[in-house]
This record gives structure tokens, C-alpha cells and sequence, in this order.
């Protein structure tokens, strides 16, 4: 079987039941675009490489995990980034999930919430940034 090359993971799709709060999390902390905004339920944005999807569902329960994803990595150039986007979102008053740590491959992150509790690793990986 040949396997052919991937462009990798540059898409991600979230329902989220707080839009608007979800949107404005990512257009202002995040730092990403709106690429395209068909209607006032859906929403997608870029960082010029990535795109996330933001689909409003009103009757997510945030209490549940069933549906929802684990978690999504915002990569990082370099690793002292790590630190500077921490020191951000604490100063945003955003809740932390896991503090900054380095693992054992060398990378190093930590994750916080967005506003509909959707963990999102900020992260710097060595092999990654060649």
C-alpha cells in the first residue's frame, strides 16, 4: 500500500453553545481572522496556516465530554514562546488547565480553557520548528 504525503492537521471543527465569547476569544487572544462568515452560527478562522471552524450548538452540555474533543495544540517557533503566551492568558484571566511543563520528548507547553471549556495546548516542539 503507497501512503501519500498529508498537509497535516490544518483544520479543526468546534461546536461551541457560547459563540459569540468563543469567537471573540480567538479573534482577540488567539490572534486568529475571520476567513469566512456564512451566518451568525458559523465561523471560520485562520492564522494564515490553520483554519478553526466555530459551530454554534446551543444544546451542548459543557458539563459533558461525550461529544467534544480533548484537546487542540497551538504550535509555537520558539520555546521561550511558551512562557510569553502563558504570561498572557494568566493576564487575560483565563483559566489555566495544566501549567508549563516540559516533557520528555523535549517539547514543552501548558493548556488553558476557552470559553466554552475546549483545552487548547500552546506548545513548542524541537522536531517540529527544523
Amino acid at each position: 500500500m503507497i501512503m501519500i504525503k498529508t498537509l497535516g492537521i490544518k483544520h479543526v471543527a468546534l461546536k461551541v453553545k457560547h459563540f459569540e465569547e468563543c469567537l471573540d476569544f480567538y479573534t482577540h487572544i488567539v490572534g486568529m481572522k475571520i476567513d469566512w462568515q456564512p451566518d451568525n452560527e458559523n465561523v471560520y478562522l485562520t492564522n494564515g496556516i490553520d483554519n478553526l471552524a466555530l459551530h454554534l450548538d446551543s444544546d451542548i452540555d459543557l458539563s459533558s465530554k461525550d461529544n467534544r474533543l480533548d484537546h487542540f495544540g497551538i504550535m509555537l517557533l520558539k520555546k521561550d514562546d511558551v512562557d510569553n503566551w502563558y504570561e498572557f492568558i494568566k493576564s487575560k484571566n483565563i483559566k489555566i488547565f495544566k501549567e508549563i511543563q516540559d516533557h520528555r520528548d523535549e517539547s514543552r507547553s501548558f493548556y488553558c480553557y476557552d470559553p466554552d471549556f475546549n483545552v487548547l495546548q500552546f506548545i513548542w516542539h524541537p522536531t517540529l520548528n527544523k
